[in-house]
């Protein structure tokens, strides 16, 4: 019997490609979009698009109840939908800064909260969650971004403890930069951080073209949907994994280094 598995802000970058590669394994897979009007009425198809906008939870509930209806069991939850507000502390409004937690933060626990009653009485299920490696560690301008992904390794942590006696298992997938669309679409810019007269002006021109460049013409993601199968399949999957070349560069001096050596480190790396 083929496993259910649903994935948010799955129309395009890691989320696509991890839904692509699930189908063509013989997954059920519903692909979560804002596009309202997603329909996953063929039901003879693996690839099924649902409408699922993680900061609605009314739309998050009739999702998975959905999914439910259709198939009886929802096996997995890759929770994938996020993106990065590039700006200092001192510039970023309210607005931005809820938002970035809402998508981020509350999003993935609101999903994984409308999903977990079922996987309890099923006792089984797989959890994944998309974090960064930037969820271990700090870059200037993006210190929002970071905040909400050390936020998805806090939860990851503690979830596992919570779900442990119901076979549900927790991972994350910490990922470094690929070629994906993050830039043009996945990344909000603040105003006044970007503005000619910032006082960060410099650090901006520095350091937004040393990332942008990363990604632009980054490794592509394939590798992300290729972990996020091994973890469906591996039972003794580890409970976080990095992916990509910043993950497994800077997480592993992370542990080895001490908090000053390694902040030097990364001074010298990005020039900053």
């Amino acid at each position: 019997m083929s496993s259910v598995v649903l994935i948010t802000g799955a129309t395009s970058g890691m989320g696509k490609l991890t839904a692509e590669l699930l189908c063509k394994h013989g997954y059920i897979v519903y692909a979560g979009t804002r596009d309202t009007t997603a329909q996953s009425g063929n039901h003879d198809a693996t690839l099924k698009p649902i409408y699922l906008d993680v900061t609605d939870t009314q739309s998050i509930n009739s999702a998975v109840a959905h999914i439910i209806a259709q198939e009886g069991r929802l096996d997995v939850l890759v929770n994938n939908a996020g993106y990065g507000l590039l700006s200092t502390v001192e510039d970023a409004t309210d607005d931005e800064m809820f938002r970035q937690f809402d998508v981020n933060v509350l999003g993935l626990l609101k999903v994984t909260r409308a999903v977990l009653p079922y996987m309890r009485r099923a006792r089984h299920g797989v959890i994944i969650n998309i974090s960064s490696f930037l969820g271990k560690m700090g870059l200037p301008l993006l210190t929002h971004y970071n905040a909400s992904k050390y936020a998805v390794e806090g939860i990851t942590d503690s979830l596992r403890f919570e779900t442990l006696a119901y076979n549900v298992r927790v991972h994350a997938i910490e990922s470094g930069l690929f070629r994906t669309n993050f830039v043009h679409k996945g990344l909000a810019i603040n105003a006044k951080t970007t503005a000619e007269d910032s006082p960060y002006s410099d650090l901006v021109a520095h350091f937004v073209p040393i990332v942008a460049k990363a990604i632009n013409e980054g490794p592509d993601p394939q590798p992300i949907a290729q972990t996020v199968k091994e973890i469906i399949e591996d039972d003794d999957a580890d409970i976080f994994i990095p992916v990509g070349i910043e993950a497994t560069t800077f997480l592993p001096m992370r542990k080895s280094l001490s908090d000053a050596a390694f902040e030097r480190k990364v001074k010298e790396t990005f020039g900053i």
